[in-house]
Parts: C-alpha cells; sequence; structure tokens
C-alpha cells in the first residue's frame, strides 16, 4: 500500500535545482502539486504537471496550470516540441520499467538551453547495505530505498550512466539527506573517504541535452 504522504510531498530541497531562468516547467509524477505549487508561490512560472494517479491529479489541476492524467510517456505526445525550460522529475525514474524511454522522449520538449531536473534514490545508502551485508536483510517497504513500487535501482556511477546513453549530460550531481551514522563515519573514515557517496540517500540531478554543448 502507499504511504498517505506519497502525492504530497513539497520537496523544498529540490527548488534550488530549478534554475532561476525556467519560466515554462514540467513536474512529471507531478502528486497532488505540492512541489509545483512551492514553485508558483515563489517564481513568476508556468507548470504543467503529468500524474498517472487519477485521484492526485484532480488534487494538483488546483494548482497547476495543466494537468495530463496518464502514462508519462504516453502523455508526451500531447506536449509541444521545446515547450518547457524545465522537467523536473522527483524520484520517478526508480518505478519505470523503462527509464530511458521516457528521458528519450523527454529531449524534444526541452527548449534551447533547456534542462532536466531529477531526484533518484542511490541503493549504496549506508543504512541500507548495513541491513543487507550485516543483517541479511532486503525487505520491501512502503517507502524508502525499497519501496515496492520501485523497478529500478540506481548508483551514482550507474544513473550518470544512464543520462549519458540517453542523450544527456549531467551539469550538476549531488547528494541529499546525509546519514548521521556514526557507523558509516567510522566505515568511510577506513575506507579513506572513498565511500563518501554511501552517506546520502537521494542524488539531486541536473542534466542538459548533449547537443548544448
Amino acid at each position: 500500500m502507499t504511504s498517505p504522504s506519497y502525492y504530497n510531498r513539497p520537496r523544498p530541497e529540490m527548488l534550488a535545482f530549478v534554475p532561476a531562468r525556467a519560466r515554462r516547467i514540467l513536474d512529471v509524477g507531478c502528486g497532488e502539486g505540492v512541489f509545483a505549487a512551492g514553485l508558483k508561490r515563489e517564481r513568476s512560472v508556468e507548470v504543467w504537471g503529468i500524474e498517472l494517479d487519477s485521484n492526485a491529479a484532480a488534487s494538483a489541476a488546483d494548482k497547476l496550470d495543466r494537468v495530463l492524467i496518464g502514462d508519462a510517456v504516453q502523455c508526451l505526445a500531447d506536449l509541444a516540441g521545446g515547450a518547457f525550460d524545465c522537467v523536473v522529475l522527483n524520484d520517478i525514474l526508480e518505478h519505470l520499467v523503462d527509464p530511458e524511454e521516457l528521458l528519450r522522449g523527454l529531449k524534444p520538449k526541452l527548449a534551447a538551453g533547456g534542462c532536466l531536473v531529477a531526484s533518484i534514490p542511490n541503493v549504496r545508502y549506508f543504512p541500507h547495505l548495513w541491513q543487507l551485508v550485516v543483517r541479511g536483510q532486503w525487505e520491501y517497504a512502503a517507502e524508502g530505498i525499497l519501496d515496492r513500487t520501485h523497478l529500478r535501482f540506481f548508483t551514482r556511477y550507474s544513473l550518470t550512466a544512464l543520462f549519458g546513453r540517453c542523450g544527456y549530460r549531467l551539469e550538476q550531481i549531488e547528494g541529499i539527506h546525509p546519514t548521521g551514522s556514526w557507523k558509516f563515519q567510522l566505515v568511510n573514515l577506513l575506507a579513506l573517504g572513498r565511500w563518501s557517496d554511501m552517506r546520502f540517500l537521494q542524488f539531486a540531478c541536473v542534466a542538459v541535452p548533449k547537443e548544448q554543448e
């Protein structure tokens, strides 16, 4: 069962990754539109959304300029080429059977100088690996790394490769939601800092089409 808060998370930590110059934004998997509403409060922007869940989409429609209901890839046909300065994908790619199909389909929808902004869970997150390696546990849950609706799992390396295969270059990648575990600090110290990526629950990314280089 999906967590009650699944569709109404504000994600304030992701607002800063949306470029200030972006004026027309597409929020893929917009949920109830809480993140997009935050953008509209802060900036003079037009925000469209795509949402699979019809109940969440109905709530988002009160906050966004337009909301398309349905599968994200199928909804792309209803969007004009070059229409958006920024496309937001907050915790979406890990839910897809074929995330590459969506990433490739979004490229023509970006305006010149446009970008993708995404947050993606880090399967190398230390508390998750501690449960797996030390306790032998891999238990799916209502949310988190092992959200039972997750179909794909990514590391910093593999998500960089994913964007590269789809014709994007990562301009920015930052870890967010770090663990404060003393166990991680000790293990990373013993590893001479080579496991620093394991500190973060998620990565926030900004990607641009390679054609812009």
